[in-house]
């Protein structure tokens, strides 16, 4: 992971490639694990050390992890998927971490937020930052880090009205 200020982003979307969900461990809060062990069971989860993590498939991908008919990887928690997973591949923090501080920083109603992009993403799109990204993308991200949104409408890949989204344990199965 190589963190670069937001800034140097010009959009961002996510193309339904997947790459975040087969390649990274996704570390949940005890009260995320036990929504999705209350809905799913745990057998979707692990433990660690002092930690619960996303369950994987044999192939190293979330177990919840499936392709759609349009061929892109959809998240079966779309609408519960933890904290990590929505913001992923932001980081919204207090104070500068991933260096260049004057590049990283985004004033939003008053506070100063320091937003880097993990450069590993395939949906970053480099050179000026565009409108967009200014007054969409990086304000939800802001607001879901900040817990006063849940919805996420340019922070996840757009999906047609058409997919269903899988809400019961007895409607999910492993792909």
């Amino acid at each position: 992971m190589v963190f670069v200020p937001w800034s140097q982003v010009s959009l961002w979307r996510c193309n339904g490639c997947g790459i975040c969900c087969r390649e990274f461990e996704v570390v949940l809060t005890f009260q995320e694990w036990l929504n999705i062990t209350k809905k799913y069971g745990v057998g979707v989860t692990r433990a660690g050390l002092n930690k619960f993590y996303m369950g994987k498939k044999p192939d190293g991908s979330c177990v919840f992890l499936y392709m759609a008919p349009s061929g892109k990887w959809l998240c079966g928690l779309q609408r519960n998927k933890p904290l990590a997973c929505k913001l992923w591949p932001f980081k919204i923090l207090n104070k500068p971490k991933y260096g260049d501080p004057k590049k990283a920083a985004f004033e939003y109603y008053g506070h100063r937020f320091y937003v880097y992009v993990d450069s590993f993403c395939p949906g970053i799109y480099w050179g000026p930052p565009s409108a967009e990204l200014i007054y969409k993308v990086i304000p939800e991200f802001i607001e879901i880090a900040l817990g006063i949104r849940q919805e996420q409408i340019y922070s996840t890949m757009q999906m047609p009205s058409n997919i269903f989204i899988l809400k019961t344990k007895r409607d999910y199965k492993l792909i």
